[in-house]
């Protein structure tokens, strides 16, 4: 299979999709931009009368898609390691394709082992099993089923390894719109 990178960085196939399946199009001006390239803006949930819906997007201002939290292993093979935490979905896996990359263990799924969630409008953090994994994910040693809301310190367990969540955005925080 060939795989192919776009200009935000996200590798796909592009016998499945025309365009990057993981980037945002800006339905105004009828072309993509990059996740990489964008800052809070609006959000706008409106649906037009041709069927197409205006979704949240980042203006490409600064070059930065700013961090929202982080999480860091403290057990397992890449203990001590960082992931960068981005608004919105990041899902979780082995492959390079997956937002958080966690390539040494080999207990967590190739794609979509997790999906940990920061919703700007709620400003609170959510940690949603994958669908297809057969690994069982902890927060606190609690086994977690479907969407659970991510405190401050929780730790999360995946495959063999074990995860500290810490947020900056949140009640305290929040990047603001300019």
């Amino acid at each position: 299979m060939k795989m192919e990178r776009c200009k935000a960085g996200h590798l796909y196939d592009p016998k499945k999709y025309n365009s990057c399946p993981y980037c945002e199009e800006d339905v105004l001006e009828g072309n993509r931009k990059s996740n990489i390239n964008r800052k809070r803006s609006t959000t706008v949930s409106n649906t037009n009368e041709n069927g197409v819906k205006t979704l949240a997007y980042w203006d490409n201002q600064d070059g930065v898609n700013p961090v929202v939290g982080w999480l860091v292993c403290i057990e397992g093979a890449e203990q001590g390691k960082d992931y960068k935490i981005i608004s919105e979905k990041n899902f979780i896996g082995r492959s390079e394709e997956m937002h958080i990359y966690i390539a040494e263990d080999n207990a967590i799924s190739r794609r979509n082992h997790a999906v940990i969630s920061y919703n700007p409008k709620q400003r609170n953090f959510v940690l949603i099993p994958g669908q297809d994994t057969t690994g069982i994910i902890y927060v606190n040693e609690e086994p977690i089923y479907s969407p659970a809301e991510l405190e401050i310190y929780d730790v999360i367990e995946m495959g063999n390894s074990k995860f500290i969540f810490i947020p900056l955005c949140g009640q305290h925080f929040e990047w603001e719109n300019e």
